[in-house]
């Protein structure tokens, strides 16, 4: 069994998380890659952490592969960033680190009600992810997530009400409610 873990990000750690981002790709985000010094100038503006924003790593026997930046953290409906590290994606990580974050969200958030997340059309594995943890797809945005040259993609939305996390429910989303 793989000994998976979640560790808050400190401040004295930006070079490391400098380091992470920088060395991977992530495909379905608005820039796949990132440089150290972007990294750097995000964490000094409080991106990583403030009152507003938690970042964890996902460890794995103690090795760092992947992150979970919260972000909104006031408004009753926080949002997400999930990256797992290219050589660790299709092992599982994704499914489990959600319900971690689903679980951390409600239970140390109170005035939480909903969690969302947001993600390109094409990605297969994160659609499934929320699928698996119980979140519904809310919204589907055309054209909406700007990529390289130019190009643009859906941007798919799902969420996961704190009624149906804590009763292990699903209430789907009524598409058919137009007048």
């Amino acid at each position: 069994m793989t000994e998976i873990g979640y560790r808050r990000f400190v401040a004295s750690e930006v070079d490391s998380l400098a380091h992470f981002l920088a060395r991977d790709t992530w495909p379905f985000h608005v820039s796949a890659t990132v440089s150290r010094d972007e990294v750097r100038e995000w964490a000094a503006d409080g991106v990583f952490d403030s009152g507003e924003t938690r970042t964890f790593w996902i460890t794995v026997h103690g090795e760092a592969v992947g992150l979970i930046r919260l972000m909104d953290l006031g408004d009753g409906t926080p949002l997400f960033d999930l990256r797992i590290a290219s050589r660790h994606r299709g092992r599982g990580l994704g499914p489990l680190a959600l319900a971690w974050l689903t679980r951390y969200v409600f239970t140390e958030f109170p005035d939480a009600e909903r969690m969302e997340g947001t993600t390109r059309q094409d990605n297969a594995a994160m659609r499934r992810t929320f699928r698996k943890g119980g979140y519904v797809k809310e919204a589907h945005y055309r054209d909406a997530w700007p990529a390289a040259g130019g190009r643009r993609y859906d941007a798919v939305g799902y969420a996961i009400l704190r009624r149906d996390w804590a009763t292990g429910t699903v209430t789907p989303t009524d598409w058919h409610d137009e007048f």
